[in-house]
């Protein structure tokens, strides 16, 4: 074999997006794009704020010398110093420039965490559903990812079932919200109690136990509801995040970590994790990117145009019969599947030119997942089809 047998099995296993993505196009070429509905992609349809374009504007007319030079592996320091002071302004703590390090997106900050703290043979707990490559990123770094389950009817925490979990190989626990893909925000009492179970955890077991807090859609909530910092609730807490979804830029590959200052390790912990961004290969986050976001920290994208979606989607979809969770946040809605068998449900979906993610991709058979973060056009077309197909499936006569 040309590749490596593990790669080789992760890739069979881990293909649902890259199918939906490439049946979509058989059937786009097939009846036309207009007649597609793509919800598989959590890829922004929204443009960055015009704050982004006009930065951008100035740097390409009046360009600062050296400005695509190499920088400190962290990232400029005038770049960390303005994260700090949005970190610290929210959680009402004293986070400085040393305590961010400017990241390849949240991927790359996640990576970096996992290489910093893991030793090989140690444990990752992650909480269903989950990002799909959490997995793979602890893999990276030779570590075990240990799936607990969140509650099955509201997708909050489920604490009693995380304290039994952890063991003495317990290294980190990730947590995400809002949640992709169920779109949960996770309440400070929530998180509050998840830090004083891992104070026990470590007197128990003798090692820190970090919650990495993955937070990419945190500026993207809906109906007034608010993503609590983490820093005040959970000591030994790292946050990783991108500006992907917030200010609209996947493409682009910006992030950053953070440590909690109160942490009694955060400056091992950095000084490893600065290492670590470097020896990964990353050397440093995107120059321009950093240079451009450092006056954007308190900017993003309009989250009522994602929040019209959602209300768009859930009325229609539980008026048809749908079983949901309704999103706090993020772009995401995860349904249960009417079948036992999330896949075949998902098949019966491309009939009508729906494409979907199973939830077995995320940890959850039994649930799919929509990305509603599309054109409303495209949402309102699909209306029809998806009354053709709860009727299919017996939600609806």
């Amino acid at each position: 074999m040309a590749i490596a047998n593990k790669i080789a099995g992760y890739i069979s296993r881990s293909s649902w997006i890259r199918k939906m993505f490439e049946e979509g196009e058989r059937l786009r070429q097939e009846f036309g794009a207009d007649n597609v509905y793509d919800f598989t992609l959590g890829n922004p349809d929204v443009e960055p704020p015009q704050a982004l374009h006009t930065a951008l504007l100035q740097l390409a007319q009046h360009p600062l010398p050296g400005m695509h030079r190499y920088m400190n592996n962290a990232g400029y320091p005038e770049t960390r110093a303005a994260v700090a002071r949005k970190l610290a302004a929210d959680s009402g703590l004293e986070v400085t420039a040393a305590h961010v390090i400017m990241t390849c997106g949240a991927g790359g900050a996640l990576n970096v965490v996992l290489k910093t703290i893991l030793n090989p043979g140690e444990e990752v707990i992650i909480l269903a559903p989950y990002f799909v490559e959490y997995k793979f990123y602890i893999d990276n770094h030779g570590g075990v990812p240990v799936e607990v389950w969140t509650n099955r009817e509201t997708f909050r925490l489920d604490l009693a079932a995380i304290e039994a979990a952890i063991t003495t190989k317990t290294r980190a626990i990730i947590v995400n919200s809002p949640n992709n893909p169920t779109g949960v925000i996770y309440t400070a009492e929530e998180l509050a109690a998840l830090g004083e179970l891992v104070k026990r955890a470590q007197a128990r077991t003798g090692h820190q136990v970090y919650v990495i807090s993955d937070e990419p859609y945190a500026r993207l909530s809906y109906d007034g509801a608010k993503v609590p910092n983490i820093f005040p609730l959970i000591e030994s807490s790292v946050v990783v995040t991108s500006h992907s979804k917030d200010l609209a830029l996947p493409g682009e590959r910006i992030g950053y970590l953070a440590a909690n200052p109160r942490m009694a390790t955060a400056m091992q912990f950095m000084e490893g994790a600065v290492f670590c961004n470097r020896t990964l290969g990353f050397v440093n986050a995107p120059a321009l990117m950093q240079r451009l976001v450092a006056d954007l920290q308190d900017v993003s994208v309009d989250s009522s145009l994602y929040q019209d979606k959602r209300d768009l989607f859930y009325t229609t979809l539980t008026g048809l019969g749908f079983s949901m969770v309704k999103p706090d946040g993020a772009f995401y809605l995860f349904p249960k599947s009417p079948f036992a068998d999330d896949v075949e449900f998902v098949k019966l979906a491309q009939k009508h030119h729906i494409l979907l993610v199973p939830g077995s991709g995320f940890g959850a058979p039994g649930y799919f997942r929509i990305a509603y973060c599309v054109d409303r056009g495209m949402i309102e077309r699909s209306l029809p089809a998806w009354e053709r197909l709860a009727v299919e499936a017996g939600l609806k006569k």
